[in-house]
């Protein structure tokens, strides 16, 4: 597993391809099991106590919260289908589903919601971390090959950092407090898909303006996209989402 910066690695004289050959051979050995979402993977985002947009955000995927009701979902301009079952908006390719609709989108939020709930424990709980405390929190600049990483404090990322694999490979981050990205910094994903990275943060996680994310974002408290920040991936928060002129893409 790799944990070296990317400039330090290409002052080296390592030529991608061959750092791609080393991914392969590690991957095959260490890459964990994705998390399993299970009905939660029907949602791009979703949150319990509040949803909130300065618009104008962009949202591919269905959102949905619960247990608030939809007057909890401001800034999206809703306009409720004749249905009851779920609203559109202008922001969100997608419908939005909330608890205080019909019928089945109560019971089909609340077992969602639970199943967060699940994803979460089971992220949280994977045993035999690769990584304790690598960089004391501060990962920017590092290269991160697949595998089960753990801090037992809070991730800042400063400076721009490289998740590097393969499409069949998974990198779980185990983060008890705070997640934050700096302003204009990029979360860079080459060769591996967003589905299979999974971000379970237990204090609360902040996208800062301008900067660029990828992977699953289990968030025990609250997820931010500042404003301009873009998203490849899943929020599913156990409190609230706030999203400030912000793009948010399901991922394939």
């Amino acid at each position: 597993m790799l944990s070296s910066s990317p400039a330090s690695l290409i002052s080296s004289g390592v030529p991608l391809r061959d750092l791609m050959a080393i991914v392969q051979k590690l991957a095959r050995a260490i890459s964990p099991l994705p998390i399993n979402l299970r009905s939660a993977s029907n949602f791009v985002a979703l949150g319990t106590s509040g949803f909130s947009t300065v618009p104008p955000s962009a949202i591919t995927g269905s959102i949905g919260l619960s247990p608030s009701a939809s007057t909890f979902i401001t800034g999206f301009s809703l306009v409720k289908d004749s249905t009851n079952v779920f609203a559109s908006s202008t922001q969100v390719v997608g419908k939005v589903f909330a608890s205080d609709y019909g019928t089945p989108s109560p019971a089909n939020l609340l077992t969602a919601t639970n199943d967060v709930n699940t994803a979460y424990i089971d992220a949280a709980g994977r045993a035999n971390p690769d990584f304790v405390n690598l960089g004391a929190g501060a990962i920017g600049g590092r290269i991160l090959t697949p595998g089960l990483y753990k801090w037992t404090t809070g991730v800042n990322i400063l400076t721009d950092v490289t998740l590097l694999g393969l499409p069949t490979d998974v990198w779980i981050f185990q983060v008890s407090g705070p997640l934050e990205v700096a302003g204009a910094k990029n979360v860079i994903l080459v060769g591996g898909l967003a589905r299979n990275v999974f971000w379970q943060v237990g204090g609360g996680a902040t996208i800062g303006p301008g900067a660029h994310f990828e992977g699953v974002l289990l968030s025990k408290t609250i997820a931010v996209l500042q404003t301009g920040a873009t998203m490849n991936g899943r929020i599913l928060a156990q409190t609230a989402i706030t999203m400030q002129k912000a793009v948010l893409t399901q991922p394939l």
